[in-house]
Order: structure tokens, then sequence, then C-alpha cells
């Protein structure tokens, strides 16, 4: 008997049988539909909005507005609905000049003009003002002030100075922050270094190893997450609109309003989206990010392999299809794999810590837990330093993975991997 199926590898699909007898079978989302009229339900979230005043009422002539947008990393829709934004401020005598579209890079590259405008749309690309976000361009930078926990909010002068900002992007998982989406727009989106680094560091424990509640799909007690909320705070978002998209980039859900009773609604769809509960832990688990660009680098390919290992038992094997065409995604990661040693790396990274440094820690903790496999576009030597086998096929990968787990292993496939939180059992927790 055997499993037939495609999976997503950037921009094409790569069939795959699963022959074993002990298939536990592919771990979905929870199917919901999309959205059918988007006009209406743009215009509903807009007028009716969770927590706040409608959205027209929030402006007023004379306004400066900063509407702070996701890079090409992150699909989120923007393109289809920014124009009703722009239209809605044009409406409130706020010409073009007055608007900026700010992209929340983080300390991610920046972005072309041609990759803007495919973000935005080209009517809206044509219209008003886009600039990325430069976390190390001190002139362009201006502190806030600090956290409760001291943490430098220091962030983008221009939405600092503007009248009003509109946060918007999209909600899913995130393996540090809970969740993605909502406060993450400021702090890494538009912040400096420095204070995109102090967040992050959250996620480790004062003394030694992980926080065990900076990790995905938990906001209770996730001290990357409160660190942000407070960052937030200082910014006082007008609004927030966010998406959640589905594995064939369609749009579930639209949240707006203010930015925290929004973000939290969106957040409770997600969890009841994405958590799947497990029968029992697999030998062999199989997942896709889902194709481009959620398989953009290795960085965005990492959240995959982080949720689909909850679904795999320790010593096991998991073959992660992620074709990074854009590389690992950021050079600081490859420096960081000079270590072999998880407890040398961590005592390095809190002595001088880089974000990216995080994700090669937990990258290299998995690589010790399990054996991985990565089938990708990178370089073998490059893929072997991250403590991963690479392979260039999913019949190479499934023969080297059979001769650690047998011919009939307990498999789990997962197609859309950057959307499925495996859980042992569903928790409530309050969100």
């Amino acid at each position: 008997m055997s499993f037939k199926a495609t999976l997503s590898y950037h921009c094409k699909r790569l069939e795959i049988t699963i022959t074993s007898r002990n298939f536990l079978g592919v771990l979905l989302p929870r199917k919901a539909t999309p959205i059918q009229d988007l006009n209406l339900a743009i215009a509903a979230a807009l007028d009716r909005p969770v927590g706040s005043p409608p959205f027209d009422s929030l402006l007023q002539k004379g306004d400066t507005v900063v509407i702070i947008v996701s890079d090409l990393s992150r699909y989120t829709a923007a393109h289809l609905f920014l124009p009703f934004i722009v239209r809605r401020l044009q409406r409130r005598g706020i010409p073009d000049k007055d608007i900026t579209i700010l992209f929340s890079l983080g300390i991610h590259r920046a972005m072309t003009f041609e990759e803007q405008k495919a973000v935005v749309g080209e009517t809206v690309a044509e219209r008003i003002r886009l600039q990325n976000h430069d976390c190390r361009s001190t002139e362009d930078l201006v502190s806030l002030g600090t956290t409760g926990n001291g943490t430098p909010v220091i962030i983008n002068r221009r939405a600092a100075e503007a009248d009003k900002v509109i946060l918007t992007g999209s909600i899913g998982l995130h393996y540090l922050a809970g969740f993605g989406g909502g406060r993450k727009s400021i702090i890494p989106g538009i912040a400096a270094y420095e204070s995109c680094v102090a967040v992050h560091l959250r996620a480790l424990m004062p003394a030694k190893g992980r926080h065990p509640h900076a990790c995905a799909g938990n906001l209770q007690g996730n001290p990357m997450h409160e660190e942000m909320m407070d960052a937030c705070e200082l910014v006082a978002p007008a609004f927030l609109m966010n998406t959640v998209i589905s594995p064939s980039d369609d749009i579930l859900e639209i949240v707006a309003g203010n930015w925290k009773a929004a973000f939290f609604e969106g957040c409770r769809f997600v969890d009841s989206l994405c958590k799947v509960p497990l029968r029992q832990k697999a030998d062999l688990v199989i997942a896709s990010c889902g194709g481009f660009p959620r398989d953009i680098n290795f960085i965005q390919a990492h959240k995959t392999l982080d949720y689909a290992m909850n679904a795999l038992r320790s010593g096991g094997a998991l073959i992660l299809v992620a074709a990074c065409k854009e590389g690992i995604g950021n050079q600081d990661f490859l420096r960081w794999l000079r270590f072999q040693n998880p407890l040398e790396m961590e005592t390095e990274l809190r002595r001088h810590y880089q974000i990216n440094g995080q994700t090669a820690y937990a990258t290299l903790l998995k690589a010790q837990r399990a054996k991985i496999f990565l089938l990708s576009e990178l370089p073998d030597f490059v893929v072997r330093k991250m403590s991963i086998t690479p392979v260039h096929s999913l019949e190479e990968a499934f023969a080297q993975a059979q001769c650690l787990v047998g011919d009939n292993p307990l498999t789990y496939l997962i197609p859309h991997g950057s959307m499925v939180f495996p859980c042992e059992e569903t928790t409530d927790q309050e969100i």
C-alpha cells in the first residue's frame, strides 16, 4: 500500500510516494473557507473594527500617516487591502504626499523597487512614497525610551514622527514570539538593530538554556512577546489590519481595529487553525514549508523545521523540503556554524548576541536530537556545517532515512509546515 502526494518546493511541485505500512497520516491546518467577497470584508473590517472606532473617524485632514507593511518574505495580501486604506485616507482629506509606506524589514535585506511594487501593487506603488526600513541607519532612527525591562525602543524616525501609524501584516505561528503579526511590525519590524537584539535575547533564560515559554503558539508568559507589546505601547498605533493567509495564499480572515484587541482575535483564529493534535510521535516526518515565500531562505524555512520537530520522536529522522533560493538568509548565521557544541554556542551567544546566532543555536539543538535531511539548493558544505545531511531528491532522502528508521517507520507528512503546529494534546490557553 502506498500514499501519493505533492509538496511545494519554491514555485514548483514535487511528487512524493510514501510506502510505509505505518503511515500515520497527513498533518494539515484546519479547513477554513477563504473570504469570498474581499471588497465587502475589507470595508466591514474598516467600518466595524475590533475595539476601535471606525477607521475613517480616526483620521483628519493634516495628518501625516505611516503604513507599516511586511517585506516579501511574508505574504500578507497587502496589494489587495492597501488600495482600500489609501482611498479612505484620501477621502478624509489626506493627500498622497502625506502618506508613507514603510517596509518592516527588521534586519532583513533591502527590497528593490520591483519587489516593493509586487508587495503593495502597482497602483499604490505609483502613488505613495515607499521606504525600506534600515535598522542600522542612525540618522533615520529615534529613541522613544525603554520598556519596563530596560529594552531600548529605538524605531524608524518617520514612523515616530507621524501623526498616525497603521500596522499591517499577517498573523501566523512564530517559533519564538508565539505568533507573528501585530506588535512585530514595530520590533523587530522598524526598530534599530540593538532593539531587535535586546528583544530576541529575551528568548533565552537568564542563566542557561532557551526560555520554555518562548515558543510557537504561546503568548502566556512569553518574554519576547511581552517585550514587543511594551515597545508597541510607546508607539501607540492608531489602527491595525492583519490577514490570516491559507496555504494557497487565499485570505481566510481579516482582523482590524485596536492594535491589541484585533491582534489577539487573529491569534485565536490562527490557534484554532494551526494546532493539530497527534495520536503519537513518529519515527519519520516529511515536511515542506509550503513553497515560496515560506522557503525563500533557510532562516525562514527553520520555522517549519521547528514546528515539525514536535511530531518526531527523539532519535527519529526528519526530511525538510525547502528550496532556500536566496541562501541562508543572513551571513551572520554562517559565522555561528564554527561552533558544533550547543553549550559553547550558547555561551558565546550570551556574550555577543546576534539574532541569527539564535537561529543557528536552535538548529544545532534540533540536529543533535534527530537526524535531519534537507532537500534544498544550498551548497552541500553549508548544509553539513549546520549538522544537517544534504539530499538532492526525495528518493535519496527516503533511502537515507530508512537506513536509520527502517523500511516501515511510523510516518507523518506535513505539506504546509509553516502553518501546522503538531501537539500531543490540545491545550485551552487564553489568548
